[in-house]
């Protein structure tokens, strides 16, 4: 249950800073994407912070491993420099910060995945048919 909940919060964090991408476009472009866009940073934020919690109960009790608790706090601290950025209109480091941001979630989010489908695919349990 635990590392479903932990795939949710990346998946739902790397679906937030996407939007955020199509949001920052609409800033260009449309009399709302102002509003949109900071709506879309505390959203995105709350991912963040969501995230982190999945890893802790991913971890502790859920006896997993540390590591996606060290990424998940790395992406809150990525996320908090990102908001500082973007209040202080400094676009020139909020735009690479946003692409890099997008990335590092993409190759969470396959990480995870990718260890998961593992991890199923190595259960020894046997498996009724239907």
């Amino acid at each position: 249950m635990s590392a479903r909940f932990l795939q949710f919060a990346i998946a739902l964090q790397t679906l937030t800073i996407f939007l955020q991408a199509v949001s920052a476009g609409l800033l260009l472009t449309a009399s709302y994407g102002e509003t949109l866009h900071g709506i879309g940073a505390r959203v995105m934020y709350g991912a963040s912070m969501l995230y982190v919690l999945a890893a802790v109960l991913a971890w502790k009790p859920g006896g997993g491993p540390a590591r996606p608790v060290w990424q998940a706090v790395g992406f809150l601290a990525l996320a908090s420099v990102q908001v500082v950025l973007g209040v202080a209109h400094v676009p020139a480091v909020h735009l690479p910060l946003g692409v890099a941001m997008f990335g590092l979630s993409m190759l969470a989010l396959a990480d995870r995945t990718t260890r998961r489908l593992a991890s199923a695919g190595s259960d020894p349990s046997p498996r009724r048919s239907a």
